[in-house]
């Protein structure tokens, strides 16, 4: 592989890589990657459900039923495209806009519901996945995501870690460190800069005057690239290029061009700071509908078969949340037994204390 995209598409130059259009089109013939039907569909039905459970997620919050929320509408071909590029052992350090991503990599939604409704063991994600809890504190994630990398290089495994932020956290100190860390390491490394336009209320020309995201790799020595992405099969044949490229020479940056059309999260109202007609025209460029129109275009996929499938959605989002209200409290032992692989003899001594502390308040 000679890596001819990462070569090919400068970021210094605002070259982006296409492939679907926002009509589901292939503008870009020669770069599709041509995926099978059951790849596709596995695609765009997880979109869909990262959609409805999205919605639905605004809703129970609203209705005083869920904890403060982070949409991820608009950002779905983002975090498709690029884990149906990832591999079985690969490893995912998100932040906390990464729905569909978990949801692709086979994170339950009772999880992902359960961390939002407050319950920390909406955080026990199946191992069999390789991701790692939701990251509030921005930018750290992408250190981790760096000496896992590092870890797996060491250990000869041909495994990489994906990382996640927003355009906004690649100003902060932690993102750039990571980056020069990875990029002197070589270590195994994706990071993946969701371009969603806005760091909560601050317009993203006025976060940063790097006029791409991506050209921030040049400085550590790594490769990085703009793509699409509202263009899920861009997504897709960008993170395999850089999947590759990371396992044989070193990290890559992505930077996907999205829009959130949400709120940052359901705290914040985005009508005080952002014009809703940049709103309008982002939602015109809707990666679900994108991916949707090519299927059909295509015969793969039908409107009957859409109908059909956002009822499921509904019903099994909906299925999930009640359970999700059954949860109950946490043990104690859940506020001390998963920092380390096993509790330090410090921590055995506070559990052991509390413990005797509230069976003695009974």
């Amino acid at each position: 592989m000679n890596h001819v995209l990462i070569k090919k598409y400068d970021p210094l130059k605002k070259e982006m890589l296409e492939i679907l259009d926002k009509d589901g089109k292939i503008i870009n013939p020669t770069l599709d990657p041509k995926l099978d039907k059951e790849t596709l569909l596995k695609m765009y039905k997880t979109m869909t459900l990262g959609r409805v459970a999205d919605l639905r997620a605004v809703q129970y919050q609203r209705q005083g039923r869920m904890l403060t929320f982070a949409p991820n509408i608009g950002q779905e071909a983002t975090q498709v495209g690029a884990a149906a590029a990832m591999q079985q052992g690969d490893w995912l350090s998100p932040a906390f806009r990464e729905l569909n991503l978990m949801l692709y990599r086979g994170v339950p939604l009772s999880n992902i519901y359960l961390y939002w409704y407050g319950n920390e063991n909406g955080s026990k994600f199946p191992r069999e996945t390789n991701v790692l809890p939701v990251n509030i504190i921005i930018g750290s994630q992408i250190a981790i995501a760096a000496g896992i990398a590092m870890a797996s290089k060491k250990q000869g495994k041909n495994e990489i870690a994906l990382a996640t932020i927003g355009d906004g956290g690649t100003s902060h100190g932690d993102f750039n460190e990571a980056l020069n860390f990875a990029g002197a390491m070589e270590a195994p490394l994706v990071v993946l800069v969701q371009n969603n336009q806005w760091a909560i209320s601050t317009p993203r020309s006025v976060a940063t005057k790097a006029e791409t995201i991506a050209q921030k790799a040049i400085a550590a020595g790594i490769k990085g690239i703009q793509v699409d992405g509202n263009d899920p099969l861009a997504m897709y044949v960008a993170m395999k290029e850089a999947r590759e490229h990371a396992l044989k020479t070193g990290p890559v940056l992505i930077e996907a061009v999205t829009y959130r059309i949400g709120a940052h999260t359901t705290s914040d109202d985005p009508s005080l700071y952002r014009d809703e007609k940049e709103v309008e025209e982002w939602k015109l460029k809707d990666p679900n509908e994108r991916l949707k129109k090519y299927l059909i275009s295509q015969k793969l996929w039908s409107e009957e078969e859409d109908i059909a499938l956002d009822e499921e959605n509904n019903k099994y989002v909906q299925e999930v949340f009640a359970e999700t209200e059954k949860s109950g409290l946490l043990e104690l032992e859940e506020v001390f037994k998963y920092t380390y692989d096993e509790m330090t003899p410090n921590q055995v001594e506070q559990y052991e204390y509390y413990k005797k502390f509230l069976e003695g308040s009974k």
